[in-house]
């Protein structure tokens, strides 16, 4: 796959909005892995192999298990989440693919069993991010394998 188009240096002021929210949801009170593992999800979703890559070696980064990664596109089959991580995984899925699953009244009762109105907010917004990424990624095929975090381990190329 070859990158059709650099859109951070086509349009850099629309990528620093998105990294503005980035650096919002990065600095709210949501645990990084928690975050991640929502990104990671939505991105499986959405197939966007740039995004899964990254935000695979991030959530590694921020202590993820080889199996909770693993394991992430059958989290309800698995015992590896907590009732928190679930709950945040299916809104996670019911905001990425609204159309086909609404933010249903049952669902957002049990956000608010896990999380703050705030929270839930900043959840979300991390949830539209990763989606806008996902969009400009795929869009644009922006290759996957060459993210590189601070991680010794992603450095090396796992």
């Amino acid at each position: 796959m070859k990158n059709r188009i650099m859109y951070s240096e086509t349009a850099p002021e629309a990528v620093a909005i998105l990294g503005n929210l980035e650096k919002y949801i990065h600095s709210s009170n949501l645990d990084k892995s928690l975050i991640e593992l929502v990104k990671l999800r939505s991105s499986q979703i959405n197939g966007c192999a740039y995004c899964i890559d990254m935000h695979t070696k991030d959530a590694r980064r921020h202590g993820e298990s080889e199996q909770r990664l693993y394991g992430l596109t059958a989290w309800r089959e698995t015992p590896f989440y907590s009732d928190k991580e679930r709950a945040a995984l299916a809104w996670a899925e019911a905001v990425t693919k609204i159309s086909e699953h609404k933010t249903t009244d049952d669902l957002y009762e049990q956000m608010l069993q896990f999380f703050s109105e705030k929270e839930l907010v900043d959840l979300t917004f991390a949830i539209i991010a990763i989606n806008s990424w996902n969009r400009l990624a795929i869009s644009f095929h922006s290759v996957a394998g060459s993210y590189m975090s601070d991680s010794p381990v992603t450095k090396k190329g796992f």
